[in-house]
């Protein structure tokens, strides 16, 4: 019999009982489902935290004031004042390693523009800080080292503060904002970055140079850093020798005791994405694993029905080899039914499983990638799972005696 004929009569056996069927390719369809949605909320994650790491620098390190077991390392630009503006000096002038050091202190602030106002972060840093993120102006220019040294009033808006301070796509060059009273005059605009994998919209702030920030904004100079220090290596593979360095340098210049506590705190950006990816590979493994039980629960419930049928179907069987049809046929017939079943449950499960990966995306603002492979390889398996688990009763089913199967009722 040809495998076009085989298939035919597996339809047609299939579409008599349409709500078994169903029933019967439940399992699968709910399996798969469960494994598309997982995975690719999986790796949708991890290409967060790619997107992260590129919009922020593979190379970057992050200095802060503060021991590891006190609160100053938790706090951003609250951390506690133990750098100095010399350590920074430094980190940028010692290490090998090190290409750029930065600073970069922040407050929430109020942004005032033409009757406009919008809350955003505003910070103050160096120029060197835009090159250690890769960060450039969409419209013209950063502001200089010269701007630095004489503690211009000139500011940097990201992308969301123009347009929410102008209005969408405008072009705020040479215009006023205050910020604490104070008038800057903008210089430039910054290239959009878009959110970072924390949910944080790179672009919602706004950037002077750190000493007018000291004067203008916090209101008075300090030896101590009130921030951190955004320091860039020469390359992702050179972090951990700077790292290194920078600890080492720290150390002496803070006097500590070979046995006493770091007073201040080093985050290595690579080190955190390669344990943010591992955290998120284990997680998916875990759910995918959960998930392809369900599947083998699936592949059961479809060898359970396939025997049920096998029974009522037994007079059937009997007819068929009485007119001609060999063992094979009747294996053939089986075996395609449940993989049928199978297939077209995975199908469905991998519409459902991306439907519902989009909804819990869309819910809770999580990222989504649905990779082809992936889905390719779900509908593999669900075929898999049909022929391994659908081989028994068709077996059985071959193996029926024409005669007794004639006298069943």
């Amino acid at each position: 019999m040809s495998p076009l004929a085989v298939l035919r009569i597996a339809v047609r056996a299939l579409a008599r009982n349409k709500l078994r069927s169903f029933l019967t390719a439940l399992g699968i369809i709910i399996g798969v489902a469960a494994v598309i949605a997982m995975v690719s909320i999986g790796e949708g994650a991890k290409a967060r935290v790619a997107q992260t790491i590129e919009s922020m620098g593979s190379n970057l390190l992050v200095v802060r004031g503060g021991s590891s077991s006190g609160g100053g390392v938790r706090g951003g630009f609250d951390s506690q004042p133990t750098l100095t503006w010399d350590d920074l000096d430094a980190i940028r002038d010692e290490l090998p390693s090190v290409r750029y050091a930065a600073p970069l202190l922040g407050t929430g602030a109020e942004v005032i523009a033409d009757g406009a106002n919008w809350t955003t972060q505003v910070q103050g840093t160096t120029p060197a800080y835009f090159a250690i993120r890769n960060w450039d102006v969409a419209l013209g220019t950063l502001f200089t080292e010269s701007d630095v040294a004489s503690a211009a009033k000139v500011v940097l808006l990201g992308r969301t503060v123009a347009d929410e301070l102008y209005g969408a796509g405008s072009d705020p060059l040479g215009q006023t904002v205050r910020v604490r009273n104070a008038p800057f005059t903008v210089v430039g605009v910054l290239q959009s970055k878009g959110q970072s994998g924390w949910g944080r919209d790179n672009d919602d702030a706004v950037f002077v140079p750190v000493s007018t920030y000291q004067s203008r904004i916090e209101g008075g100079l300090s030896k101590f850093v009130a921030g951190q220090l955004m320091i860039g290596a020469y390359s992702t593979e050179g972090t951990q020798a700077a790292e290194t360095q920078i600890r080492a340098l720290l150390r002496e210049r803070h006097r500590l005791a070979p046995n006493a506590e770091d007073d201040f705190s080093i985050r290595n950006l690579a080190e955190m994405a390669s344990a943010a990816t591992e955290s998120t590979q284990t997680m998916t493994a875990l759910l995918a694993g959960i998930a392809f039980v369900s599947l083998v629960v699936g592949g059961i419930g479809i060898m359970n029905i396939m025997l049920v049928s096998v029974t009522e179907r037994t007079r059937e069987i009997g007819v068929r080899m009485a007119v001609g049809a060999r063992p094979g046929d009747i294996l053939a017939q089986f075996l395609v039914e449940s993989l049928v079943l199978s297939v077209v449950g995975g199908i469905v499960g991998v519409a459902l499983g991306i439907g519902t990966a989009q909804q819990l995306a869309e819910r809770f603002g999580w990222s989504l990638l649905v990779r082809a492979d992936i889905v390719v390889l779900a509908v593999g398996i669900s075929g898999l799972v049909g022929v391994a688990f659908g081989l028994y009763p068709a077996r059985r089913a071959s193996r029926l005696d024409p005669i007794e199967a004639l006298r069943f009722e």
